[in-house]
């Protein structure tokens, strides 16, 4: 029996998750998330850990493998590291064994990774950095609308004649959105407009990696956003060839943790076998 967690360290919240793994079987002790909010990732990470394992009822010398990720190299109590598109990979097959890919779409920017039933990543291709389609643009265009966060998907599938945001930089499209009030478009017309044209954007990621077929698993901070989701559906289905199932899970934003925890366990247990490492007291 292995212990592992994983810590996800990202641009917008801190997400921690402990799993037991025994062979094939795998259970999911806790989970915990903080956000950021300027404050420092790296001591949140100590918090967030200390969180989940008060949550699993464990010590911390019960844990047999600390696994960061994202941001999270420099958490000083880790004992490996994995890089996000893996972890993702590894998040996406477990929330949904279905998944062929994984559409990761955080706080900077968004990414198309493509996986085996294994959860090994296959191709992978993101957005760049000043890209509009991002969940922190998302974020400063509804508190410019007076919106909080947990509205936007909502408010978005209530639109009637969406208005497209065209500029990819984040700038020129947040003037785009102070334009358009100022015409006196509605609130869910500019927020479903802001969707699709982050649609459009993600799902060309997909099929520049060749996503084009079975199901696509949204993970990160956006994917729960209701709004996104049904304009990612609805671009996805006006493109020919691409006949990609959209899905979301309640934990998709614990995707990169449970990744890493898994991993963790798998790295662990390999290590263990050859006694390049040992349990934890």
């Amino acid at each position: 029996m292995t212990i592992a967690a994983g810590i996800d360290v990202g641009t917008g919240a801190v997400k921690a998750a402990v799993f037991r793994v025994e062979g094939d079987k795998t259970e999911w002790l806790s989970r915990a998330l903080v956000r950021i909010r300027q404050r420092d990732p790296i001591e949140l990470a100590r918090s967030v850990f200390d969180q989940v394992l008060e949550d699993a009822k464990l010590r911390e010398k019960d844990v047999d493998y600390v696994a960061t990720t994202g941001e999270g190299e420099s958490v000083p109590f880790h004992t490996g590291h994995f890089y996000s598109m893996t972890t993702h990979a590894r998040g996406a097959i477990y929330l949904d064994p279905e998944s062929r890919a994984a559409l990761d779409v955080g706080a900077l920017h968004g990414r198309a990774i493509s996986i085996d039933e294994r959860g090994k990543v296959l191709s992978y291709k993101m957005t760049s950095q000043c890209a509009s389609g991002s969940g922190q643009f998302l974020e400063n265009i509804a508190r410019y609308l007076g919106i909080a966060q947990e509205e936007i998907g909502g408010l978005s599938r209530q639109a009637d004649n969406p208005e497209v945001v065209s500029s990819i930089c984040a700038v020129l499209a947040e003037t785009d959105v102070i334009n358009m009030v100022s015409r006196g478009i509605t609130a869910p017309n500019i927020l479903k407009g802001i969707h699709l044209s982050m649609a459009a954007r993600l799902s060309k990621l997909l099929k520049s990696i060749g996503a084009t077929q079975g199901v696509v698993m949204c993970t990160g901070g956006l994917a729960l956003d209701k709004g996104l989701i049904a304009a990612l559906e609805e671009d996805i289905a006006a493109i020919k060839d691409m006949k990609c199932a959209v899905r979301s899970h309640a934990d998709a934003i614990f995707a990169g943790a449970i990744g890493a925890a898994l991993w963790g366990a798998y790295r662990f247990d390999k290590l263990a076998a050859q006694g390049r490492i040992s349990k934890a007291a």
